[in-house]
């Protein structure tokens, strides 16, 4: 998932901190309180820290106050090393144990951990280029609860077998949310037929296999159909939806990627669509002019949080179509390109309040996709393929 998840990897570390600092608090008479967040301003001995509750603090740092720093990844309080007030710095992470101020919204500390943002940014760029390496997803099409394997759809044409076990850790994204900063941990159980995943580990040497660390999924809505009305100031179109049969009113928001293909590309996405099965690489081989880029390592690109879908490698050797990759190259469109009538494909939140969903990915400059494949579900099939949201694209991932 990147800017929304800036955050993300550093939770989890903080979340083991945070449950050693809660062991003491329980022993502790005082009433001591611990809180997370990012250092905000410094004044003096006084910090101002945005809490991840979403508070504003005012931490008062007296003199004797334990600092440590810790590295991202460790948890261990016994690996943090000393340091002094005046080398925090706004941006950093830290996680403050101390008690009630004078005011409620205030902290008088006892202890400090500190995450320095350069350390986390650094992080960030390790973890991005792992997922980026050594990632595989899709659209989930089966599962074994019983020896734990999960084969998800990269493309419509190829898949990958997702063994996980007890080791695998499990996250699930918010049901109206593509953040990965919102993802909340989860078992195998969560995933279900249809669900769009993403998985980090070990591939085997054809790619058709992949033995998994990390796993996060989520349910994500494929839309394809035309634009019936648009409102500029809400910031919502209406879409007449060919698969749901009905209306739906999406949401764009500034992380919305929004693009167009080019009338020649689309016409051959089109042709291969109705091409009869086997005679041609299809629409993903349309896509990429039949030439797949080698290493299917996905390109990654943050709308607003981390959709879970991305290539892996063609069995036989080559790279699966890289939709990501190829979509961020097309020509950017905004709201106010759009027209009514227009067709448009989209992959957005499932949605959690009547028939309103958020927009991750829109493109236009479908018809000739979606006259080719009328009833959607071969469009739908290959929209599943470009949703952009990736765990490590720019953020870290899970830890």
């Amino acid at each position: 998932m990147m800017k929304s998840m800036k955050k993300s990897g550093v939770q989890f570390v903080f979340a083991a901190v945070l449950a050693f600092a809660v062991s003491i608090h329980a022993q502790d008479p005082s009433q001591q309180v611990s809180k997370v967040g990012t250092v905000k301003s410094i004044s003096g001995d006084t910090l101002n820290l945005k809490a991840d509750s979403g508070m504003d603090l005012s931490v008062s740092v007296p003199e004797g106050t334990r600092i440590r720093r810790l590295a991202p990844g460790q948890t261990d309080l016994k690996t943090a090393t000393p340091m002094q007030l005046q080398d925090v710095q706004v941006g950093d992470r830290m996680l403050v144990r101390g008690r009630p101020g004078d005011k409620t919204d205030s902290l008088v500390a006892l202890s400090i951990v500190v995450m320095k943002q350069g350390d986390v940014t650094q992080k960030q760029q390790q973890e991005m280029q792992d997922w980026q390496k050594r990632g595989a997803g899709g659209i989930v099409t089966a599962l074994d609860p019983a020896s734990g394997l999960i084969t998800a759809s990269v493309t419509p044409t190829v898949s990958i077998a997702v063994t996980t076990s007890k080791d695998t850790g499990f996250l699930r994204y918010a049901p109206n949310s593509v953040r990965f900063s919102d993802a909340v941990k989860g078992t195998f159980d969560d995933i279900k037929v249809g669900d769009q995943l993403r998985a980090r580990g070990t591939r085997s040497a054809d790619g058709k296999a992949l033995a998994a660390e990390q796993v996060i999924s989520g349910a994500f809505r494929n839309i394809a159909g035309t634009v019936s009305s648009i409102d500029a100031g809400a910031g919502t179109i209406t879409v007449k939806d060919i698969l749901a049969k009905k209306s739906v009113l999406v949401r764009l928001t500034p992380e919305s990627v929004m693009r167009k293909l080019p009338p020649q590309l689309a016409q051959r996405i089109a042709s291969a669509l109705k091409a009869p099965a086997g005679t041609t690489s299809g629409a993903q081989g349309a896509a990429t002019g039949g030439n797949a880029p080698a290493g299917g390592a996905p390109a990654t690109h943050e709308p607003g949080a981390n959709g879970p879908v991305a290539g892996g490698p063609r069995p036989g050797g080559g790279g699966a179509p890289d939709f990501q990759q190829m979509i961020t190259r097309l020509p950017a469109v905004a709201l106010a390109d759009l027209q009514k009538d227009e067709a448009v494909m989209i992959v957005s939140t499932p949605g959690t309040t009547g028939s309103e969903v958020m927009a991750i990915t829109l493109l236009s400059g479908v018809e000739p996709i979606l006259t080719a494949a009328p009833n959607g579900m071969s469009a739908a099939a290959l929209l599943s393929g470009w949703n952009l949201s990736s765990p490590g694209g720019g953020d870290a991932g899970p830890q």
